[in-house]
């Protein structure tokens, strides 16, 4: 049985999970998008009915996660149907078993399959926007800080990785946590590879980075509004 709901959301009814999507329990993928379902929603109702952030904040949960179990039913039917016992299907797997010896074609099935390789449309710009954050050892005041560390109290992060005092976010009081940082390493995403560092980096409760940038980048307000209530406003 492969099927999806249309829509995840019906006025004050929400679904996730098993009631969102029922496909074939080919790779474990049903559990890791049950959790991230239920991690990219928890977050936004909660701002939602703190007061935080206004009703439409919930329309970013269906925009976000249908189209990622989407993507979840077909390669778990494109998987089925590489393992039926015909020859069709048999030459089917040698060509995709000759295919996986390749690095870039192995990288990115893994990716898919793992969730690792998701990527929220939130518009153009540095690869990492829309991605999961890398879990990078920083330097921090407070000593060496992994990045899900500090994403352990589900309050956005940002990490200012530029020269100490760079950002004021004050206006949006303790909603948005920030954290002067330095990390010397590569930047290495799943799939893409390395990617240039950002003097910046703004990170959702669930991982993901909604934004990137500099101190001149006048972009930074409209998306903590976005994603956290205009300023002023505590939930």
């Amino acid at each position: 049985m492969t099927r999806q709901a249309v829509s995840y959301r019906s006025g004050r009814v929400l679904i996730a999970g098993d009631a969102a999507h029922v496909h074939a329990p080919i790779g474990g993928q049903g559990l890791n998008l049950g959790v991230q379902d239920s991690v990219n929603l928890g977050w936004k109702l909660a701002q939602v009915v703190s007061g935080t952030s206004p009703d439409s904040l919930l329309d970013t949960y269906q925009a976000e996660r249908h189209p990622m179990a989407a993507r979840v039913l077909q390669n778990t039917m494109a998987q089925r149907a590489v393992g039926v016992a015909d020859e069709r299907s048999s030459a089917l797997r040698d060509v995709l078993t000759g295919l996986l010896t390749m690095d870039e074609p192995r990288r990115n099935i893994a990716g898919m399959i793992s969730g690792l390789d998701i990527r929220y449309d939130l518009g153009d710009g540095h690869p990492l926007l829309g991605r999961r954050m890398p879990d990078l050892e920083l330097t921090t005041a407070n000593g060496q800080e992994r990045v899900f560390a500090l994403l352990h109290d589900a309050r956005p992060v940002l990490v200012n990785l530029g020269s100490v005092g760079d950002f004021d976010i004050s206006r949006w009081g303790n909603r948005v946590r920030l954290v002067e940082a330095n990390y010397g390493g590569p930047w290495e995403l799943p799939v893409i590879g390395a990617v240039a560092a950002p003097d910046a980096v703004l990170i959702r409760p669930d991982g993901h980075v909604a934004w990137t940038g500099d101190l001149g980048d006048d972009d930074l307000p409209h998306a903590l509004t976005t994603w956290f209530g205009p300023p002023g406003t505590e939930g």
